[in-house]
Formats: structure tokens, C-alpha cells, sequence
């Protein structure tokens, strides 16, 4: 059955897919289902956004009714240039590595199951920082069943494994299993390293789109990327350790080795996430002020002075008549619209009507 599908629904399910925060999402579901037509088609769409509202409705609540029922403790609120989810199996040392990148008081224990709840801290890079999440490990014995929430509003994850575990690429598989049963697809494809692919000819889509039938898309399924850890270095300093774990597996992630105890590859992971998800530093300054390059505004690749505007404030943003551009532009100062895209370094001078 073709889906018709509104431009309204189409708004409200691409800004649900860019909300980050509950109350911003949960606003975009509501909408979400105010506008998805209704018929047969569209039922089992219908029905998963009416149970998300009410799961988003209950967690938002939850904080009024104190901390007996526990769910609130499942939401974290965003910080820095992004968010990085850590999965892993039991004891891949997930929990010591966010400590020591991050200073949290991440619970270390020798036994399984010692991450009970999603625990934030922050990895400085340069000037900006990530908001790394330490999460409950996941098994085909227990996975906590709202890691898939969490999940969904990251903008990466490291899985972290350890290769000297026999049961590492198995384990591997349980959770890769495990995720695509909540919707959830962990894909080799960052933004920043990979670029997006073209759109296939008219002669090779789908017959149904061919012929002009709408299917209607899952809003709720996602693709993260993932860079595959090779945690415990120390334990098996073998190169080799990482591409038998690839055949065995037949993944592809980009990988890096670590250990927490000699250091080994831990210099190397902010500066991959800033690369590999394309992101840009962007400083502003005041009309008359001199420039300082403090505090930047973190966007990616591709994004404009209108998008700066939006992180700087709403009302900026709506009023935004042009920027004067310190950095990528053809010469200092330069005169530029919203819609300009900028370079990582710049500096943008806003003017508003």
C-alpha cells in the first residue's frame, strides 16, 4: 500500500532523527504521529511510535516521583562536540578505559556486570571535548533492555573486546545480534572518512519506487559507526591478533589497539573521532572585538554559518542576515550569507536584522 506520506510527517521524522535531548524528541514523536497517515500500511510504524512516546513520557516524568522506580537514571543529558556510546562483552575492560581517558570514577571490578547504569565523562581534544558513555556490557545472558534508548541518540560507538578472550569473536556476534534485533546496525561508514555514496540511477531503484510507491521508512532504525578497540594490548601485543579477529568475524570496523596500563593507542582516539565524524571548530566574535580563538562551536563538515547561529542561540539564528568570515574565506573579513559553508578554524562575526 503506498504510504503518501505528508511533507509534515517527513519534517517531523527528520527532526526526531536530529533531536538529541527527551523533551526535544518526544515533541517530535507526537508530531510524528499527528501527521503519519492512517491506514493498514502504516499500522506497526503507528503502534512503535505510540509505545516511544510513552516510554519518553514515563522517563520524563520519572524525576517528579523520585528515584524509587530508577528510570530516570537511564537519561543523560548531552554534552560536548559529541556523544560516543562503549559496548562491549563482560570484562573488556570498557570501564577502565573510560576512567582513564576521561577521570570518571567509572566501578572497576574483576567481575561481570560491574556497569549497572550509563555513566558519562569527557575526552579532551585540543579545545573541544566528547562525552564518552560507559555502558552495561551486553551478553546473549542479559542485555539491559534500555541500552537500545541510549543507543539511539549517540552519534558513534566504540565496541570494545578484548582479543585475548577465546570467546571475543563470538561475543562479537551476540552483540551485533543482540543490536540489530533493537534496530540498531553498527556500520564501518563514518562521515568524516567515507564519502556518501551516490544516488543510484532511476534504471536501478527498487520496482516499487520505480513505479512512484512510497514505502514507509522505519524512523526508529539506525546505523551508528563503530571503531573496533582492541583493548589489553599488553595482554597480546600481536598485530596479526586484529585481522584473524576480522576473518573470523568478517567485519571490517576500523580498529585500534589499546592498553590502559602502558598507554598504548590511547593518544590516537579523540583525534580519530574528530576526524572520522568530519567535525569543525568554528569561533565566533563580536563586532569590534578581536578575535579569540576560545570556546569554539563544534559542527561537521559541510555545515554552514546558519547552523553556528543555531548553537549560539535560536534568536540569532532566526535573525541571521549575513557573517563576516576570518579563516577559509577569500580574504578577511569577507561578507558571507547563512548558508555558507565553513572550514574547521574559522572565524565568524554574526549580524542580525
Amino acid at each position: 500500500m503506498p504510504a503518501n506520506l505528508s511533507p509534515e510527517y517527513k519534517r517531523a521524522e527528520q527532526a526526531f532523527r536530529a533531536a538529541r535531548e527527551p523533551g526535544e524528541r518526544l515533541d517530535c514523536l507526537k508530531e510524528m504521529l499527528r501527521t503519519i497517515p492512517k491506514h493498514k500500511g502504516t499500522e506497526h510504524i503507528q503502534a512503535d511510535i505510540k509505545s516511544r512516546i510513552k516510554q519518553l513520557g514515563d522517563e520524563l516524568i520519572e524525576p517528579r516521583r523520585g528515584p524509587a522506580r530508577g528510570g530516570s537514571a537511564h537519561s543523560v543529558h548531552r554534552e560536548g562536540a559529541a556523544q560516543i556510546g562503549l559496548i562491549g562483552p563482560p570484562n573488556s575492560g570498557k570501564s577502565s578505559l573510560h576512567a582513564i581517558l576521561t577521570g570518571s570514577r567509572a566501578e572497576i571490578g574483576p567481575f561481570p556486570y560491574t556497569t549497572r547504569v550509563p555513566l558519562p565523562g569527557m575526552l579532551p581534544f585540543e579545545d573541544i571535548a566528547f562525552q564518552l558513555l560507559d555502558l552495561p556490557p551486553m551478553s546473549a545472558a542479559h542485555t539491559e533492555p534500555w541500552m537500545a534508548g541510549v543507543l539511539q541518540t549517540v552519534d558513534a560507538v566504540w565496541l570494545v573486546v578484548d582479543l585475548a578472550d577465546p570467546a571475543c569473536a563470538e561475543h562479537l556476534l551476540v552483540i551485533r545480534t543482540e543490536l540489530a534485533q533493537r534496530k540498531i546496525t553498527l556500520t564501518d561508514r563514518w562521515p568524516g572518512l567515507n564519502a556518501a555514496p551516490e544516488s543510484a540511477p532511476a534504471s536501478q531503484a527498487e520496482p516499487d519506487q520505480a513505479r512512484g510507491v512510497e514505502e514507509v521508512p522505519d524512523p526508529f532504525r539506525i546505523q551508528l559507526p563503530a571503531l573496533l578497540i582492541a583493548n589489553k594490548h599488553d595482554l597480546d601485543p600481536d598485530p596479526e591478533e586484529v585481522r584473524v579477529f576480522e576473518e573470523l568475524t568478517d567485519i571490517r570496523y576500523p580498529a585500534i589497539a589499546t592498553s590502559t596500563l602502558t598507554g598504548h593507542g590511547l593518544d590516537e582516539l579523540a583525534r580519530f573521532v574528530f576526524q572520522a565524524l568530519g567535525m569543525v571548530r568554528v569561533y565566533t566574535k563580536l563586532p569590534g572585538r578581536p578575535a579569540e580563538r576560545v570556546r569554539p562551536f563544534a559542527v561537521r563538515r559541510g555545515d554552514t554559518v546558519l547552523d553556528v547561529a543555531r548553537l549560539v542561540h535560536q534568536d540569532v539564528a532566526r535573525t541571521l542576515k549575513f557573517a563576516r568570515l576570518w579563516g577559509s574565506g577569500a580574504f578577511d573579513g569577507q561578507q558571507v550569507g547563512p548558508e555558507h559553508r565553513v572550514a574547521d578554524g574559522d572565524i565568524v562575526e554574526l549580524h542580525a536584522r
